[in-house]
């Protein structure tokens, strides 16, 4: 239980518990009536998520954890859509949350999904911290790729 914690298992408990509240708040509280035009934009932003989520996952390989602290022997991984994006699966994940809360139309959970935002921007950071100690040219990775997104 402690190597879990050691590893970032916290990040990964508090990922769980927002994505649940979207998930379930998006249900309970769904709206209605705003048309196609809101429901189109959720699909969108679900079938964006679910595209970086597998570019990220064949990226990474071997290299996969859903812990923020890098597996013991991995290896920086630069190369697919690591070479626009620096974590392209926070971003799969805040999208397809975006996207799902946007189909139920909810509002409740669109603010949850929203709090993901800062929520993965303080995940890497924390992450980005453990990767330079393993990995010094970590530093100059971060200097060229922006965090969630080519352009921001």
């Amino acid at each position: 239980m402690i190597r879990f914690f050691q590893r970032g298992g916290a990040w990964v408990l508090a990922q769980g518990l927002l994505l649940m509240g979207v998930i379930l708040l998006a249900v309970i509280f769904r709206g209605g009536g705003f048309g196609c035009l809101i429901v189109s934009a959720g699909v969108a932003m679900l079938l964006l998520g679910a595209g970086v989520a597998v570019a990220g996952t064949r990226a990474l390989g071997r290299n996969l954890t859903p812990f923020p602290k890098p597996k013991e022997r991995a290896q920086l991984v630069r190369h697919g859509i690591y070479a626009r994006i620096r974590h392209p699966l926070y971003t799969s994940v805040i999208a397809a949350a975006l996207g799902w809360a946007l189909v139920w139309q909810s509002w409740p959970a669109l603010l949850v999904a929203a709090a993901l935002i800062p929520f993965f921007d303080a995940k890497a950071r924390r992450e980005e911290r453990w990767l330079r100690e393993e990995f010094p040219e970590s530093a100059e990775y971060e200097q060229r790729v922006r965090r969630f997104t080519p352009w921001l």
